[in-house]
């Protein structure tokens, strides 16, 4: 029956008109030039397959493996920052609060020289620091919300969803996957994971989903 309803999901992805994304901005250029070391190989062919995959007309849901270090952040917050240039929301989605600050850190020093609105909900907030975030994020006034599966309670409203970014997928539960599911309908998804789990890997095999391999 799973398999029966994910393949019915990918089926629709592929037949749902997604949001194309436009070419590379001079903006975007510069964030990219900003980036202190040099890619290696693998991030460059999988920037490549996630730019392309963004400005098809349906929607990416590509999955980017890669050993903790080798540099899936970065080509993830390049996506997010060509989400954001078009003037969508990007959601970056991460198992644990401690991840999620994490990620909030690396997000906010990488964007620190960009107009770009960074905020998270997690456990670490206090109730009225998160009404308050998710008020700004229903504005459209948050341009990137980080957070652990908080980020899929019903009261997370966004203006213009364009991007949901995944790191370790195969951590979240069964009714959390369902609505990631959910969300994924029209969005673009990006998945990051340092240990595929066997069905995300056989899906990308029999080519449900893309995948990008960093190895360099």
């Amino acid at each position: 029956d799973m398999a029966e309803e994910l393949l019915k999901l990918y089926a629709q992805r592929k037949a749902v008109p997604g949001h194309p994304f436009p070419a590379d901005s001079h903006w975007q250029e510069e964030f990219n030039d900003a980036f202190e070391y040099d890619l290696t190989p693998d991030q460059v062919s999988a920037i490549t397959d996630i730019t392309r995959d963004m400005e098809a007309p349906s929607p990416m849901d590509r999955l980017l493996c890669g050993d903790v270090g080798y540099g899936k952040t970065e080509v993830a917050m390049r996506a997010a920052f060509k989400a954001v240039m078009d003037g969508k929301q990007v959601a970056f989605l991460a198992p644990t609060t401690v991840l999620a600050s994490q990620h909030l850190k690396t997000l906010r020093e990488r964007f620190s020289g960009f107009p770009v609105a960074i905020d998270m909900v997690s456990r670490f907030r206090t109730k009225q620091e998160q009404k308050a975030t998710l008020a700004a994020l229903a504005d459209g006034k948050v341009d990137i919300i980080v957070g652990t599966h908080r980020l899929l309670s019903k009261d997370v409203i966004f203006r213009d969803l364009g991007l949901l970014v995944v790191d370790e997928e195969q951590r979240f539960g069964v009714t959390h996957k369902e609505k990631i599911k959910q969300m994924r309908k029209k969005v673009d998804v990006l998945t990051m994971t340092a240990t595929p789990i066997p069905r995300t890997l056989n899906m990308s095999l029999v080519g449900i989903r893309d995948m990008s391999v960093i190895e360099t």
